[in-house]
Formats: structure tokens, C-alpha cells, sequence
């Protein structure tokens, strides 16, 4: 009797298909997502109610608590530079040779005009570590099957207190996400539209950000490079960079 208990214990383990818990699929998003230290050089496409503006970036990532990303173009752009270092955010112009830091109710303005908020660059932590999952369903998003998970905030400094994210159940990726307000108000949405996989970890590749508070039509962020595990001097994450 004592092992056929075991036995029926163990078994949903065991069964193909068995739906893994919120927390196991937030691992495996974190897994594929967050990385030691990592460059990029990527492009943003602002798309504004009449025009878009394209800027391209080189960043400089360790971890969660560092970054360093100085934008290439356009002209009117090239040398902007910003600086995080744990929960401080510094930005400098050349256009002014200043450099000052964004805080408070500063942090959720626009970046550089996009539908990101200085706040969104800033957010880089686990989703294990800040949200609790409840799995509700699945669904086919772009002919992929995807887990449904419904986020609560379990920490009251996080820029959504809930999410909803569609998982893509092979590659383990949020191929597109709903950011509410803690009222329930929908602020942001975004959709994963590329994927790439470098090593044994699936990223994104092409990206549409839409803020819900704005008339513009989204914008997209595009990585063209990445290097993981990438070797970055330590003076890149000091203030004293900014000026360079």
C-alpha cells in the first residue's frame, strides 16, 4: 500500500504535458532573460502620430544592477550617454555638457520620446523575485502555443503591480505582456514579434512597446548584436565614463 501511495505521488510528475507551476515558468523567462555581463547594439523606432525618429544604442550590462548605454545616431542624439548603478539613474548631454541625475517623478517620463519611461530601463530585476504566478490557461499567440500567467507584485517597489504574460511553452519566452496600474488600469503592452537563440538561451530579437496613456503608435526596439558574457572594463560603470 505504502508504495502505490508514492507511486500516485510522484505520477503528475511524471505525466508529458503536465502544466509546471507559476514559478517554474517565471525561472525558466529569468533563465533565458538575465545574464551576467552582456553588450548590445540596438536600434529604437519611435513611431510618433505623424513621423518616426530611429536611434541607435550601444549598451553595456552587468548584471541587474549596472548599465552603461551611449547612443550612435542619429546626429542630433550621438554622445547622449546614461548611467545606472543600482537604483540611480545619471544622464548626460552633450548638446549642454551636463550631467544630472533622474529621480522621483522624473523616472517616469518618456525616454528619449519613446513609449519606455526611464523607470522601464531601470527595471531589470527577476521576475521570480518580484511577482507571484498564477498559471490560467493557454492560448496560440502567432501560431505558437503559449501558458497564460496572471503576475501580483509581492514587493511595493516595481513599476506594475500586475502583469499577464503569454509564455511561449517550448522556448520558455513572454511573447507579449499587459502592465497594469494597481487600480487594474492597462498602462503598457508589449509583443515579442523576433526571437533568436545564442547558446541554450532563447531572446528577443524585435520588440513593440505601447504606452496606452499615449496617442503614438508604439515603438519598437531591435537588438542587431549581442554578446554575452562579455568582457567590460570596470571604469565603464562610473560617472566619470559619462564624459568620455
Amino acid at each position: 500500500m505504502k508504495k502505490i501511495i508514492i507511486v500516485l505521488a510522484i505520477l503528475p510528475w511524471l505525466l508529458p504535458g503536465q502544466t509546471p507551476t507559476g514559478s517554474e515558468i517565471l525561472q525558466q523567462i529569468d533563465d533565458n532573460i538575465i545574464a551576467g555581463n552582456r553588450t548590445a547594439t540596438s536600434t529604437m523606432i519611435v513611431h510618433g502620430r505623424r513621423a518616426s525618429r530611429t536611434m541607435t544604442a550601444k549598451s553595456w550590462i552587468q548584471g541587474t544592477d549596472q548599465s552603461f548605454t551611449e547612443y550612435l545616431a542619429p546626429a542630433r542624439e550621438r554622445g547622449t550617454k546614461m548611467l545606472k548603478l543600482g537604483d540611480q539613474l545619471w544622464m548626460y548631454s552633450p548638446q549642454s555638457d551636463r550631467t544630472i541625475r533622474i529621480a522621483g517623478h522624473m523616472l517616469r517620463q518618456s525616454m528619449m520620446g519613446s513609449d519606455l519611461s526611464y523607470e522601464d530601463m531601470m527595471e531589470d530585476r527577476s521576475l521570480n523575485a518580484t511577482y507571484s504566478a498564477t498559471v490560467i490557461g493557454s492560448e496560440i499567440i502567432r501560431d505558437r502555443d503559449c501558458w497564460v500567467l496572471e503576475l501580483v507584485a509581492t514587493v511595493e517597489d516595481v513599476n506594475y503591480h500586475s502583469r499577464k504574460i503569454w509564455v511561449d511553452k517550448e522556448r520558455m519566452l513572454g511573447l507579449k505582456e499587459d502592465l497594469f496600474a494597481k487600480s487594474g488600469k492597462l498602462l503598457k503592452t508589449t509583443e515579442i514579434q523576433e526571437v533568436f537563440k545564442i547558446d541554450d538561451r532563447w531572446y528577443p530579437r524585435r520588440m513593440i512597446f505601447k504606452d496606452q496613456l499615449s496617442k503614438g503608435k508604439g515603438t519598437e526596439f531591435i537588438i542587431d548584436e549581442i554578446e554575452f558574457d562579455a568582457h567590460i572594463p570596470d571604469y565603464i560603470f562610473s560617472k566619470a565614463a559619462l564624459k568620455k
